[in-house]
């Protein structure tokens, strides 16, 4: 009989950056961070709730490459943005996903949109990526804009609340999500008081970020608002049991066991790649967007973060 899955660490809150002019972000987890605990995902930014006042002058982030990996942002508040050298382009809003995969390379900018700048509100979003494996990092970029409505719903047994499930499986329910690799992102809600057992398989990495309330993780462990609760590789399945009302993210996935080299907008496998993204970048190989050397931000090649495969 397997056992369920048991609590590694719970990681306290965060401080707060600014990343542009539109996003005050706070790095749940990095590529330094984590190292490989949990792959595939590799970052993890949760930025709001902020309010914003009304403008004229669009906020954000403007034309920076990516290349190697994937970033999926979610939109809890708010309106944003995107457009990239692959010619994609696309508004995302409360409730709606979109799924870039870089792999080769782009260029992307993403913003608040027009009608959110004009009128202000509050945002709250979160920006995830997502390594790809070696064999698929020089394909070709996609994108995939995932609206609140094409994302399924589930009900949680006994009442405790709902589940969306942009990607992975929730037994019998399949993500919106196309994925590289087998990969778990739920968005969750839990009433006061309530039990709740998340399906994950063995040998999946796991983790639970509490966007708001405070709970109890496989009855070992509490965590409050901000808060990530990482999860072992062994053992299936999760339980978590609120102490009021609360709202929960939750990654996971089949790990990528491969050497990785984090640089700046870069995810790869070698420091040899990295330098190649670097400079193709610089020969205008990632497309027609306008961009600047500050988006090449971080440590030198020669210095990237270097983590092997494994746990």
């Amino acid at each position: 009989m397997s056992t369920a899955k048991h609590v590694e660490s719970v990681l306290p809150s965060p401080p707060t950056h600014w990343v542009g002019d539109g996003f005050p972000v706070s790095s749940v987890f990095s590529p330094r961070s984590i190292q490989s605990k949990l792959s595939p995902y590799i970052l993890f930014d949760y930025a709001g709730p902020v309010t914003f006042e009304p403008s004229d002058q669009s906020r954000g982030v403007d034309s920076h490459p990516h290349r190697g990996f994937e970033t999926v942002t979610v939109v809890f508040q708010g309106e944003l943005e995107h457009r990239d050298s692959a010619g994609n382009s696309g508004i995302i809003g409360p409730g709606d996903v979109q799924w870039m995969t870089a792999a080769s390379g782009v260029l992307h900018e993403e913003k608040h949109s027009s009608e959110f700048t004009r009128r202000g509100g509050v945002l709250e979003m979160a920006q995830l990526w997502v390594n790809l494996p070696a064999r698929h990092k020089m394909d070709s970029p996609g994108y995939q804009t995932l609206t609140r409505d094409a994302i399924p719903t589930v009900s949680l047994a006994d009442d405790a609340g709902t589940a969306r499930i942009i990607a992975g499986d929730f037994s019998p329910t399949r993500g919106a999500a196309r994925t590289s690799t087998p990969v778990i992102l739920w968005d969750v809600r839990l009433r006061k008081r309530a039990t709740a057992t998340m399906p994950i398989p063995n040998g999946f990495n796991a983790a639970v970020f509490v966007r708001s309330g405070s709970v109890r993780v496989g009855g070992t462990h509490s965590a409050d608002a901000r808060q990530l609760v990482i999860l072992s590789r062994e053992g299936e399945n999760m339980t978590i049991r609120t102490e009021s009302d609360a709202e929960l993210v939750v990654v996971g996935g089949q790990p990528i066991d491969e050497p990785v080299v984090a640089y700046g907008p870069f995810v790869m496998n070698t420091a040899e790649e990295i330098q190649r993204a670097v400079a193709d970048v610089r020969d205008g190989k990632f497309g027609g967007l306008s961009w600047s050397p500050r988006a090449l931000h971080g440590r030198p090649p020669r210095e990237a973060r270097v983590h092997g495969g494994g746990a």
